[in-house]
């Protein structure tokens, strides 16, 4: 049992490929999202306790800011399909040392529900998943058809609770969609992209973008992730990097830590953020009716295994078994 399940963990880290896996598959650490959902009937929590050092040049200001980010998935309908409720809430401390002014803004910097769909996954195939049992290289090295990702759809809504100070005079539901894709270049290593058009309806909607690229340790309990973000528009475009590692601590909970940078200096960040992801597994198999399962996926009859049968029926008389 225990080599069976160091096996899983080899060829199927934490971050690997299905709607439904026997280990957490989480968003985070970073802003990236999964091409795949949770599972059907899985419910998710993913939490991160932020904080972050933002000084502004332009208005000499200095910010310290301490948050939450939050994010509740389920699994709906189907095991394509996700509903997922995520957002930050953060208080922000700022002072203007040259004028003597203190303040503090307390609400939601993100808030919003959304859905998402897989519309396309290469390892639907069971024969393109299957691991090659006489070659080590094909199973681990990079392969051009390994860039083939896993593609799915988000669409969403924003809200803006009260009177929020980070979007002044902005209507209470925006708009977001965007496209996520997923590749598994090797055993160890998975490439996420995302884009969003967001803030849609708004005097200043924003293209968000993010690449993220994962590895797997020796050790698949640990993971290592580097991340580029890019904002673009009127009211805020900048440049994000983060790093950091993941723990899976059991098969249904994991934590993380990360850290970033911005390149900017009006304002400049820096931030860390330590989180973790919990799941309740009320997933089930469903079985697949004979007449729709797809050919090799209950194995091939191996030669001669007929007149083995036949050899069987013989000895034991010819009789049917009931």
């Amino acid at each position: 049992m225990i080599k069976k399940l160091l096996f899983l963990f080899v060829l199927f880290p934490s971050f690997t490929f299905a709607q439904y896996t026997d280990v957490i598959n989480s968003n985070r650490p970073g802003r990236a999202a999964s091409a795949y959902a949770v599972g059907k009937n899985v419910v998710q929590a993913e939490i991160g306790m932020l904080y972050e050092q933002q000084d502004n040049a332009d208005l000499n200001s200095d910010s310290n800011i301490f948050g939450a980010d939050y994010a509740f998935r389920y699994g709906l309908l189907f095991e394509e399909l996700e509903v997922i409720a995520e957002g930050s809430f953060i208080t922000q401390n700022i002072t203007y040392p040259d004028l003597g002014i203190e303040g503090n803004l307390t609400n939601f910097s993100r808030n919003r529900v959304g859905l998402k769909y897989l519309v396309f996954d290469p390892y639907k195939n069971p024969e393109r998943s299957k691991p090659n049992l006489y070659s080590w290289r094909a199973n681990n090295l990079f392969q051009w058809k390994n860039l083939i990702p896993a593609v799915s759809v988000y669409g969403g809504a924003n809200f803006v609770v009260g009177d929020n100070p980070f979007y002044p005079g902005e209507p209470t539901v925006s708009y977001r969609g965007g496209i996520q894709t997923q590749s598994r270049l090797s055993p160890r290593f998975v490439l996420i992209s995302n884009i969003a058009y967001d803030r849609i309806t708004t005097d200043f909607p924003e293209w968000r973008y993010a690449l993220s690229v994962t590895h797997a340790f020796r050790d698949p309990r640990w993971s290592v992730f580097f991340e580029g973000q890019g904002i673009s528009g009127d009211r805020y475009s900048d440049i994000i990097l983060r790093t950091g590692v993941a723990r899976l601590i059991n098969p249904n909970f994991q934590a993380d830590f990360h850290l970033g940078s911005n390149f900017k200096s009006d304002p400049s960040r820096i931030f860390v953020v330590l989180g973790f992801s919990y799941r309740l597994d009320f997933h089930k198999d469903e079985l697949i009716p004979i007449n729709e399962q797809q050919s090799g996926m209950n194995g091939k009859i191996k030669k001669n295994a007929n007149k083995k049968s036949k050899r069987r029926n013989k000895k034991n008389g010819g009789g049917i078994d009931f």
